[in-house]
């Protein structure tokens, strides 16, 4: 029969410190003293044990191993201290495994492992404790007993009764192993407890673990009482919510969501939509009337909605079909550009003949900053009574600014063209790209490729967004894209537009245009418009030949401007403003020249030549000096040139090498001269061909000895044969030598086609000739004596030959 809990304390025998008892291994769980503990015994060893202990005094030590997933536990894998207990109720289960009761009654240390077999055997002693009670104890007990009550009001798992039970103990000791029995501590935590002899120690443990533990259960609580809070408010709106809509329904009234599905099923139904738009528009506003308010696809589903509605799908614009008004605005409000006029005027005369059945014209002006290309495009709305938007794609490096994000994407747009179109209300507007020049690709995408279709005359007409996915017809939309340099425009875009090139401006066309425009605008803008004063021509002409250096007339407007600011100021002091402006006041408003009238050199040299290059603001004309060197024929290039310019020079030196004859040249002086070749304004990048002929002319004038003309400019590739062959803008170079003051431009025989774009004036004050050979050249350029020097050894000084200056 097995004896109850309270004879428990009857079978311990209490008089030896050291006594040997069967060992009772248990995984995660700490037995304490005076606690009744139910614990699971399978293991052969363990059962052998519990049955020698249920055959003498029905005593064990209870130890906790420090890994659970040791099988077979020796003395090591178990902690020093554990329990001595005695055995109560044992109930044998089916698997042949016992469930025992057992009461802890003291602890104890293990000494040492009497033997394993057939049941682990140890020696423990005894650990008495000092239960008498003073101050310290007291206020120990009472703190532990507040923290205690706390949790067990937050925790759920202990019960509270146990509470009750605590506060009827009166031993530091008891108390602090009842608290650390029934807490949900971890196994070491308790274990920590259980190594602890000293009750008031023990008790100083317990408290710092209590507190830790109320820690968590009151941020757990408040959780809780969050997560309760947003579930108890989301059940009592969905509530009031059915109750409102009952009473909407019964006195027929609709909430404010079948209000606005209402109202948008109304607009779709205005507006006149294409079948396949109108059946994605049902169907997105069957879903939108399906969902609950607070979905979180709402948002996103209404805001599709009101794009497709605000979207212009077939309204369009009457265009002016007048062509003497349409010419009238445009002369209004740009000077010169006859070619971008002419196109403009022809596509309103094919509009009267065939509306229905022309495409709309894929513009692109091209040409140096502040020649009109953007005004120009907002000047052609304004002619045809067409709306007009212009967007920027300066800088741009990821192609869903062109063709929008997805909607799963949060807070996704449609593209700028889209976002444009809806801006500009009409599927006919006049949509300018500004600078496509500039267009860049990384690793989001390549803005250039999305915008080849939107380009295309055969595919623009359903053109694609990621965030609408719906075909949007763009075929009515006046295109019109602007660029400095055609180059960086990828071929397969730059095939989809009609390129109309804008050449830089003369000094009769900037006079007119600063007359016609620019002057009126800055006298306006500064308020001046009732102020008498006159800016003379010598005083246009000192401003665009000292203070600027461009193609275009922007820095011409703002030199202006500064004008005016100063006759504003002298206003403002009280003091009178000149009625003329002239060349020699100008430094008064403008300051010191800022450019020489002259920029090329004025002096005929030895080594120096002047080029002509094409760049982003035109055309400048480029100096080219050589300087010669005793050496072992090293060829050296300065002026941050390119591949390509680099492999111009040596082709222009090959040639010089095979002409050496005609020149009276050594050819052993090619072997024992360095050559250093410079090309000022270094910081500037150069590159391409069309130096070569002015490269083969400053080397043989270098190593002949021959001077070069300073008031010839030339520009033309040369091949190793001494052919010249054509270049690029034309225009723009002629125009640059002739603002430098050059008298004669030699340029390619193919390009005589392009002398029609030269203005006339031009035409007059300057020699351009045209050649197919380097002899032609050679003949021009340079300043041969009448009898050539005998055939005789060149001799190359130490004193390298100074180049001239000159340059722009």
């Amino acid at each position: 029969m097995m004896p109850s809990e309270r004879d428990f304390d009857l079978l311990i025998d209490d008089d030896e410190e050291e006594v040997e008892l069967p060992l009772l291994p248990v995984r995660d769980t700490v037995v304490f003293p005076r606690m009744l503990t139910p614990l699971f015994v399978g293991r052969e060893r363990s059962i052998r044990a519990l049955e020698a202990a249920l055959h003498d005094r029905q005593q064990l030590v209870v130890v906790t191993q420090r890994d659970p997933d040791q099988e077979n536990p020796t003395l090591e894998d178990l902690y020093a201290f554990g329990t001595e207990v005695v055995v109560g109720r044992m109930l044998k289960m089916p698997d042949g495994s016992n469930n025992i009761l057992v009461q802890g009654h003291r602890r104890v240390e293990i000494l040492e492992l009497i033997h394993d077999d057939p049941y682990p055997l140890v020696r423990v002693r005894r650990v008495e404790e000092d239960n008498e009670k003073n101050l310290s104890s007291d206020a120990l007990m009472r703190a532990v007993l507040a923290l205690f009550e706390k949790c067990v009001q937050l925790n759920r798992n202990v019960p509270d009764d146990a509470y009750v039970a605590a506060m009827n103990i009166d031993e530091p000791g008891w108390l602090a192993d009842m608290i650390a029995s029934v807490m949900d501590f971890d196994v070491e935590q308790r274990q920590q407890i259980l190594d602890t002899g000293d009750p008031t120690t023990r008790l100083q443990r317990l408290s710092i673990m209590l507190a830790q533990e109320l820690d968590v259960l009151e941020l757990e609580t408040k959780i809780q009482d969050q997560v309760q809070q947003e579930v108890d408010k989301g059940q009592r709106e969905y509530f009031l919510r059915e109750q409102m809509r009952v009473i909407q329904n019964e006195l027929g009234e609709l909430d404010a969501t079948s209000a606005e599905i209402n109202e948008l099923r109304d607009k779709l139904a205005e507006v006149n939509l294409p079948e396949e738009v109108k059946a994605k528009a049902d169907k997105e506003l069957s879903r939108l009337a399906m969902m609950p308010p607070a979905a979180p696809e709402v948002g996103i589903i209404r805001t599709y909605l009101d794009w497709i509605i605000e979207l212009p799908w077939t309204n369009a614009t009457a265009d002016n079909a007048d062509i003497r008004a349409v010419a009238k605005v445009l002369d209004n409000n740009h000077f010169g550009i006859p070619k971008a006029k002419e196109r403009i005027i022809e596509h309103i005369a094919v509009l009267q003949r065939a509306k229905d059945k022309m495409r709309s014209p894929i513009l692109c002006f091209a040409g140096p900053p502040g020649t009109g290309k953007t005004s120009l495009g907002r000047s052609i709305a304004e002619a045809l009574g067409r709306k007009f938007v212009r967007i920027s794609l300066g800088g741009i490096r990821d192609e869903a600014e062109i063709r929008g994000h997805r909607r799963t994407y949060i807070g996704a747009l449609p593209g700028r063209i889209i976002q444009s179109m809806r801006r500009a209300g009409t599927i006919n507007p006049v949509f300018m790209l500004d600078e496509i020049d500039k267009v860049g690709a990384d690793f989001r995408g390549d803005p250039s490729a999305a915008l080849l279709e939107a380009l295309d005359p055969e595919q623009n007409n359903s053109f694609s967004d990621h965030y609408m996915e719906l075909p949007y017809d763009l075929s009515k939309v006046m295109f019109i894209t602007t660029a400095n340099l055609l180059y960086p425009i990828p071929p397969a875009l730059r095939d989809r537009m009609e390129v109309i090139e804008f050449s830089g401006y003369i000094e009769e066309e900037k006079i007119a245009i600063a007359r016609q425009f620019l002057i009126p605008r800055q006298i306006e803008e500064h308020g001046l418009d009732d102020v008498k004063f006159n800016v003379a021509d010598s005083a246009l002409q000192g401003i665009i030949r000292e203070y600027t250096y461009e193609a275009g007339v922007r820095n011409l407007e703002r030199e202006v401007g500064q004008i005016c600011r100063k006759l504003t100021r002298r206003l403002a002091e009280g003091r009178t403003v000149p009625k003329n402006i002239t060349r020699l006041s100008l430094h008064k408003y403008l300051g010191p020249p800022r450019f020489s009238e002259q920029l090329a050199h004025n002096e005929d040299e030895i080594g120096v030549a002047t080029g002509i290059a094409y760049t982003e603001a035109g055309g400048d004309i480029m100096p080219i000096e050589v300087t010669l060197m005793p050496g072992k024929g090293n060829l050296t290039l300065t002026g941050q040139l390119g591949e390509v310019m680099q492999e111009s020079i040596q082709a222009a030196y090959s040639y010089a090498r095979s002409r050496a004859s005609e020149f009276n040249i050594e050819a052993e002086t090619f072997e024992s001269t360095d050559i250093h070749l410079h090309v000022p304004e270094g910081a500037i990048p150069k590159d391409g061909p069309s130096a070569g002929i002015t490269m083969a002319t400053v080397l043989i004038s270098a190593f002949a000895g021959y001077k070069i003309r300073h008031d010839v400019a030339m520009t033309g590739e040369i091949t190793l044969r001494g052919k010249v062959l054509p270049i690029g803008g034309f225009k723009e170079k002629v125009l640059a030598a002739y603002r430098a003051g050059i008298k004669t431009v030699i340029a390619p025989a193919k390009n005589q086609k392009d002398l029609v774009d030269i203005p006339k004036k031009a035409q007059r004050e300057m020699k351009i000739l045209f050649v197919d050979d380097m002899q032609e050249v050679l003949k021009t350029a340079l300043i041969i004596p009448p009898e050539p020097p005998k055939k005789k050894k060149a001799k190359v000084s130490k004193k390298a030959p100074q180049a001239g200056g000159g340059g722009g």
